[in-house]
């Protein structure tokens, strides 16, 4: 049944879901609309909030570039490279290359989201070179799922981290709220599990019949080797100089050791980036080795360099016309303390196809819904789990996090989009029944 639904998703998605790129402009254009309808905003007070959001997320795309390359260097460093291989080797058939690669992407995506999206589609890659009987689009849109799936349960998760950090911007109304009542509660273990098995058994039945099956066909430039340098000159024989390379490395251990000695393991996405590229430099070996890998891994970031700009100006128009307000103080006027978990998730899911970034989703909605838990004497962690959740789900709808799985592929949003659909219905379902019973019970 979920392979006919998945396949009817697929002929649908092909035949009218445009480039991702296009998705940002109509959305761009949807949110226009919206300012101006609902919340009476001229057009040119309309365009002003959009201009005033586009460059908001210059330090997040920056961000986001280097996670992509930093992690793709980092996976073709030979002992990496070799490893992953190795273990791409292991699945004989689309079955089990389903099951490992979701469960690597989603082992990668606990420690952090941002390796789970890199890591979990270069992996995908790589079995797909080896199991040609596999759907190569399957693959990426498993690892991504598989991802996604985690992420309630992700020790990197932005919400619960951002409430749990001195000085945030809602401390002085809730103070720091503990890890043990949002990551580590029953309601999003529960669900990041939970999900993960739903995901695991909806791509063994979304699984491609035999002569359906599209396999992944040789290398793109993107994904070779580059060619070793024979040091001959000075100048070669600093760029290939390993005791540069080390000193460098060396210093960058040194800063990570205090780091995460007066920290913890705080994974956030700068000390993430650093420690890849450190991680990096130590196992290319050389400055040169490292910069090659680099700069093969470049032509997979165009997407987000060019679509980020744009996901911001709509930020802007959702926040600056008020529009994130009227839909959360909407759903928020017709809920009591027992509705209340599950339209707060609904809110979330929704303004999140909007404002796919969910730092900046939470600085805007996170002071609504607290304020609305608190009146209906609601737990606040309540509040935070339930617009984690919902930011979290439609992730699968909204192409902004699959852009890095997007270009290091080579895939368009259509190849995938319909499994991905499939998987978020599914998961919105569970979501919603556990954000619903578990204030109940726990």
């Amino acid at each position: 049944m979920l392979r006919a639904v998945s396949q009817r998703f697929k002929v649908g998605v092909e035949n009218y879901l445009p480039n991702a790129f296009i998705f940002a402009i109509l959305l761009t254009f949807l949110t226009l609309i919206l300012g101006m309808t609902v919340t009476q905003q001229s057009l040119f007070e309309m365009t002003g909030h959009w201009y005033g959001g586009f460059w908001n997320f210059l330090a997040f795309t920056t961000q986001m570039i280097l996670i992509l390359i930093t992690g793709y260097a980092l996976v073709k460093a030979p002992p990496v490279e070799k490893l992953l291989i190795r273990m791409a080797s292991i699945p004989k058939n689309q079955k089990s290359a389903v099951l490992i690669t979701i469960l690597v992407a989603a082992a990668a995506g606990y420690l952090s989201w941002g390796l789970g999206f890199v890591l979990g589609t270069l992996f995908a890659i790589e079995v797909a070179k080896n199991v040609k009987t596999a759907d190569f689009r399957l693959l990426i849109a498993a690892a991504y799922t598989g991802t996604v799936a985690i992420l309630p349960a992700s020790i990197t998760v932005t919400a619960p981290l951002l409430v749990n950090t001195p000085g945030h911007s809602l401390e002085d109304k809730i103070g720091l709220i503990p890890l043990s009542e949002t990551i580590f509660s029953p309601t999003l273990l529960l669900t990041a599990f939970l999900g993960l098995l739903i995901v695991m058994y909806a791509y063994l039945k979304m699984m491609p019949k035999p002569d359906e099956v599209v396999p992944f066909e040789g290398e793109s430039e993107q994904f070779k080797k580059p060619e070793k340098v024979n040091a001959v000159t000075f100048a070669e024989k600093m760029d290939n100089s390993r005791l540069i390379n080390y000193i460098l490395v060396a210093l960058g251990v040194i800063w990570l050791f205090q780091y995460f000695s007066q920290n913890g393991f705080n994974l956030e996405l700068n000390i993430l980036n650093f420690f890849f590229i450190i991680l990096g430099l130590a196992l290319h070996g050389t400055p040169m080795s490292y910069i090659n890998a680099i700069t093969s891994g470049m032509p997979s970031a165009s997407g987000i360099l060019l679509q980020f700009p744009f996901y911001a100006g709509i930020m802007g128009m959702m926040a600056g016309s008020g529009l994130i307000s009227v839909i959360t103080e909407g759903l928020v006027a017709i809920s009591n303390e027992y509705t209340f978990p599950f339209l707060s998730f609904l809110s979330a899911a929704i303004v999140n196809v909007f404002v796919p970034s969910a730092g900046g989703q939470w600085q805007i909605q996170g002071p609504i819904m607290v304020e609305a838990a608190q009146q209906l004497g609601i737990s606040v962690s309540s509040a935070i789990n339930t617009v984690t959740i919902g930011d979290l789900v439609t992730n699968l709808m909204q192409p902004f996090f699959v852009l890095p799985a997007l270009g290091l592929s080579g895939l368009g949003l259509k190849d995938i989009w319909g499994y991905c659909l499939v998987s978020m219905i599914l998961l919105f379902i569970l979501s919603g029944v556990i954000v619903t019973i578990a204030p109940l019970i726990f």
